[in-house]
């Protein structure tokens, strides 16, 4: 029981640069439409107003300057049994591809939210909080197989990422709302 618990607390410790990537693109957020300000071929914007050029690599460079941070105290202290890699370098493969499959998945919601026709903005539930998890697991796995495996050899600690993402998104955006930086407090 005790390894089960000590798996899931790194894990999470480890997807620390994907759940910071969203809280990162709304405050780098605002400049250059993702979109262009195009339509799908359904006439509904692509992504919508929200997502932007500025927030999706503003977004995802703090969530790796993060993850770097993460890996130098990880280094210094020895403080979990996986780490990103053994160097900065071999690093920045698996922060990285958490960090933008985060703001992919991001944008993956919201380009369905489109579709079923919700605007720019609406409440999405599980559509705002489970892509980007799913994608930032999913980029991991593609481009750091290695780090996936090390960090997450049971599913477990994933499914308890998916489990506290919505509270913990929930949280983030009402602080984001109260600090005038959301429209909205999801």
């Amino acid at each position: 029981m005790v390894n089960v618990l000590y798996e899931i607390i790194q894990g999470i410790i480890l997807f620390i640069p994907a759940f910071i990537s969203n809280p990162g693109a709304v405050i780098t957020g605002g400049k250059g439409k993702m979109d262009f300000g195009k339509n799908f071929i359904d006439g509904r914007r692509i992504f919508g107003d929200g997502k932007t050029i500025s927030g999706f690599f503003g977004g995802s460079f703090i969530g790796i300057l993060f993850g770097l941070i993460i890996f130098e105290i990880i280094s210094m202290t020895k403080g979990l049994s996986v780490n990103y890699g053994s160097n900065i370098i071999e690093a920045l493969v698996p922060i990285t591809a958490m960090s933008f499959g985060s703001l992919t998945g991001d944008l993956i919601g919201s380009f369905i939210k489109r579709r079923i026709g919700m605007k720019s903005g609406s409440k999405g539930n599980l559509l705002d909080q489970w892509p980007f998890v799913l994608s930032a697991t999913l980029f991991i796995f593609i481009f750091s197989r290695g780090f996936f495996f090390a960090a997450y050899p049971y599913l477990i600690p994933i499914i308890v990422i998916l489990v506290l993402t919505p509270p913990l998104h929930r949280s983030i955006n009402i602080l984001a709302f109260k600090l005038h930086r959301k429209d909205v407090p999801w």
